[in-house]
């Protein structure tokens, strides 16, 4: 789908313009004219409606699986044919997807724009295991049928996997679809509203599609990627002009009681609100709510890993480390084969970085460029894209830059040139999930509250990498790398690493 943006729009105060006079993207005019808006919220039911049918395959393909690897055996032992325990199976269906839904696996995408099948892996290992138990003690305590625990066991393992892969495919399915993509508001036409917008921009694959600004202050916001549609006060016209799904609260630049009048009156329009909190700086996404006397709090953690924590961590690290680089031997030999082969020069890049604590310590990669590409940088300065009045002068980086090598781009691509800092992952200069590990020149930049990012190892894959690679700007990369280190959990670096597959292989920012 488009990409492209609103041009600004400045409304008339008191009067709306007729939505068809409104400039809009190509996108969100797609969106008007396919949408029907007797069917609310679409992108919830659809997607739910393929989760359910995900998970029941998922089961099926389990019992499957436990047939082939026990042939001629069934899975309840001795009393039923094979007929019967389908039958019987096909029954407690209903029961797995109401164990599903008490654990959430139906309602947090339309909570959550970033939600994926790796954010539910912790769920669907909890609901199987649940579901498997009660299954295995009902069976017990009715009599009603035997069941070998040897087969309920690999049943329990096949079951994890294929619905984790089923859900993946669903959620691959329903993003296609003009259906899943949510018109969406901005109330607050500031610095961090425009923050929004542009992240929303930059990442379709969330499936919002920011339609513009409302803001008590209209005339101090021009310019920007995205227009202003009105004010605070005619949210509720906007919403239904532009069949708006999800309004996203910033700061708005009127009284605040405007705007919690604005919200409060969004409890009737059937729509998903999301608020982007204060001090959103340092709030992360493992951030827990409580409350006191009715008053929600966010409580944020103590900065500092325990001991413990980091051991888990370290011990995360040497395992798979050692495993991948056991597995992944013969490619590095080819691929270093290929490097000799391409051009002249060291099959391997050692490089300069600045690790924990501000320890330096040299990477290791594959060498993507031509041998002498760091004599030749002040002969390509020209091409960096951030050259200019409105580029970042702490960053240098060149697409399709000519001192690439052929293979290079390949490895690049595919991050290939990145797999030997597991070398430096079980040295114990890296971890596999971390800030970025930054060159000199760029770590200079970096003071005052942002020198946290490295109360950590720097890691080969992390938030930066995930959300968008080379493409993030150097500040907010920083404090990505801050909300990170602040709010580490184990669960977070396995879901990380979950999500950086697909985030390799989509290209995003790779130069």
């Amino acid at each position: 789908m488009s990409t492209s943006v609103r041009q600004p729009h400045a409304p008339v105060r008191g009067a709306l313009p007729p939505a068809e006079t409104v400039p809009m993207n190509k996108r969100t005019r797609e969106i008007l004219e396919r949408h029907d808006r007797a069917n609310a919220c679409r992108r919830t039911r659809q997607l739910t409606r393929l989760l359910i049918v995900a998970d029941c395959l998922g089961l099926v393909a389990a019992l499957a699986v436990t047939r082939f690897v026990y042939p001629g055996d069934s899975l309840v032992a001795g009393r039923y044919s094979s007929v019967a325990e389908l039958t019987l199976f096909a029954a407690t269906l209903p029961c797995w997807l109401v164990v599903a839904n008490l654990y959430g696996l139906y309602s947090r995408d339309a909570q959550r724009a970033d939600h994926s099948t790796a954010d539910d892996a912790a769920a669907v290992l909890n609901m199987v295991t649940l579901g498997a138990w009660l299954l295995y003690v009902l069976a017990r305590v009715t009599g009603a049928a035997r069941i070998e625990p040897s087969k309920l066991i690999a049943f329990w393992a096949a079951a994890i996997v294929a619905i984790l892969v089923a859900r993946a495919l669903a959620r691959l399915i329903a993003r296609r679809s003009i259906a899943f993509v949510q018109n969406s508001i901005i109330v607050g036409a500031g610095s961090v509203g425009q923050l929004v917008g542009r992240k929303l921009l930059q990442h379709p694959e969330y499936g919002i599609n920011p339609v513009g600004f409302v803001d008590d202050h209209p005339e101090q916001h021009q310019g920007g990627r995205l227009g202003v549609l009105g004010e605070t006060a005619e949210l509720p016209e906007l919403i239904r002009r532009f069949d708006i799904e999800r309004v996203i609260v910033a700061f708005n630049s009127g009284p605040y009681e405007s705007t919690l009048r604005a919200v409060r009156g969004l409890a009737d329009q059937g729509v998903q609100v999301d608020i982007v909190p204060r001090l959103y700086e340092v709030v992360g996404a493992e951030t827990t709510v409580h409350a006191v006397e009715g008053l929600p709090l966010l409580s944020v953690p103590p900065a500092g890993l325990s001991w413990s924590s980091r051991a888990l961590k370290r011990g995360l690290d040497l395992v798979v480390a050692s495993v991948a680089l056991l597995i992944l031997a013969p490619l590095f030999a080819v691929v270093a084969l290929l490097i000799k082969l391409d051009s002249r020069g060291p099959a391997f890049f050692r490089q300069p970085r600045i690790g924990e604590n501000g320890r330096p310590f040299r990477i290791w990669k594959f060498r993507t460029m031509t041998v002498d590409a760091d004599a030749r940088k002040s002969e390509y300065a020209h091409l960096n894209m951030h050259e200019g009045p409105n580029g970042d002068p702490r960053m240098f980086k060149i697409p399709d830059d000519p001192r690439v090598t052929r293979v290079g781009r390949v490895l690049r691509r595919f991050s290939i040139d990145e797999f030997p800092q597991l070398l430096n992952v079980l040295d114990g200069q890296m971890s596999l999930v971390g800030p970025r590990p930054l060159i000199p020149d760029e770590h200079r930049f970096v003071t005052d509250w942002a020198e946290r990012r490295l109360a950590l190892r720097p890691g080969m894959t992390g938030l930066w990498q995930v959300l968008g690679r080379n493409g993030i700007p150097f500040d907010e990369m920083v404090r990505l790398d801050y909300v990170y280190v602040n709010t580490w959990s184990l669960w977070n670096d396995l879901r990380l690493m979950a999500r950086t597959i697909p985030a390799i292989f989509g290209g995003n920012g790779r130069y």
